[in-house]
């Protein structure tokens, strides 16, 4: 009883990250588990399948040693899972180095990516729903149907794709899709790992334009996949609010246009909150053919260079950051869908 009133004398956002970590850790232990097993699961013996068939007899008994292969499934599982717990995620066949420190390298580039495509992609989607929802018999209310349809049966490479084409091969205003920087210029010091952010700290005003202008098409390609159903989701949900009975009252009683939006945007946040941190993991995910395109240097690039190399270790590491960084943006999600709507009890 103690414990419970001392729970409840916390802030509310602190009671619902403390509530979500019960169910985060054994989520956690279910990823590593499942991430494991899959591996295991591959047809082929991993040592072979990383060294080539070239490899010697005792080359891969080595190798075999080395990944812990020769155990029982549940002691090899245990090693990795200890392994794991003091931050090693092994050593990356391809590149030699510590996995751990690969995907640290990368997690920056990916970040930045996913984040500036999800500003971009809220606003798009939020203005398109409520420019529709209050003008019904606009062009952007016949606009956003074809669009809420379309968005979500293309595919982001073939957009990324047309995209290249039309804008850097034929009308020569985007850069060439190479990386995140002109490779005639050097990189600034690291603080944050957003090239946008650390080209200003270091007064770097041609790194900055490099970094804006490698940046945008990656990020107007995702936008363009993604922002559709959040359009979609946000118009529905706001339109339900905006015509009630409630609106209709309080515009009888003489608010403005404005306001009367801003009080069914409110309503509207808990369900289109949860709709962004899917939307979240969603552009990681899309993220994975979106850096191979572009050459982007990320997470998604790391990863299909370790299924194309039968890196393992490298990709255990992704699959295990990737299953991370979307139970904190759910666990995110859930602090803000409990501030935006307080009658849910923790």
């Amino acid at each position: 009883m103690r414990l419970s009133n001392s729970l409840r004398s916390l802030p509310r956002p602190l009671r619902i990250v403390l509530a979500r970590l019960t169910i985060l850790v054994p989520q956690m232990f279910g990823v590593l588990l499942a991430t494991f097993l899959l591996i295991r699961l591959l047809p082929g013996d991993p040592a072979l399948l990383m060294l080539g068939n070239m490899a010697t007899p005792e080359q891969i008994l080595s190798l075999r040693e080395r990944l812990g292969l020769n155990g029982s499934i549940w002691s090899q599982f245990t090693s990795y899972l200890s392994t794991v717990v003091h931050g090693d995620l092994g050593t990356s066949m391809f590149t030699s180095n510590p996995v751990a420190v690969d995907l640290l390298d990368r997690v920056p580039a990916t970040l930045e990516l996913i984040t500036y495509a999800m500003i971009l992609t809220i606003m798009v989607s939020v203005v398109l729903a409520v420019v529709a929802v209050t003008k019904p018999n606009g062009m952007i209310n016949r606009f956003s149907k074809v669009y809420g349809l379309a968005a979500g049966a293309v595919p982001d490479f073939w957009v990324g794709l047309l995209l290249i084409y039309f804008l850097f091969n034929v009308a020569g205003i985007a850069p060439a899709p190479f990386g995140r920087l002109d490779p005639i210029l050097t990189a600034p010091p690291a603080v944050t790992g957003f090239l946008t952010i650390d080209t200003l700290l270091a007064g770097d005003t041609a790194a900055f334009a490099s970094a804006v202008g490698r940046l945008w098409l990656p990020v107007l390609t995702l936008t363009i996949v993604n922002a559709g159903a959040l359009m979609k989701m946000t118009q529905i949900v706001f339109a339900d609010n905006y015509r009630s009975e409630f609106i209709r009252h309080a515009r009888a009683s003489g608010l403005s246009e404005w306001q009367l939006v801003r009080i069914a945007m409110r309503n509207s946040l808990p369900p289109i909150i949860t709709m962004v941190g899917f939307l979240f993991g969603f552009l990681l995910g899309a993220a994975v053919l979106v850096e191979t395109i572009f050459a982007w240097g990320g997470l998604g690039q790391y990863a299909v260079s370790a299924v194309m190399n039968s890196d393992y270790p490298a990709l255990q590491g992704f699959v295990l950051v990737a299953a991370a960084f979307i139970l904190i943006v759910y666990t995110v999600v859930d602090v803000l869908y409990g501030i935006a709507d307080p009658r849910i009890e923790v």
